[in-house]
């Protein structure tokens, strides 16, 4: 299976700032956001 250079280097920067976000506490921050979004859908929050 033939992979281009262009793909390779999207997926490792892709992968870079996944664990960039992950370390910064972005992970934390979405997903309390979500949180309060589906507690605003149901009438809860």
């Amino acid at each position: 299976m033939k992979t281009s250079k262009f793909s390779l280097v999207l997926v490792a920067l892709a992968v870079v700032m996944i664990a960039v976000g992950t370390l910064t506490g972005e992970a934390q921050l979405v997903l309390s956001k979500a949180i309060n979004i589906c507690m605003e859908c149901i009438g809860i929050g």
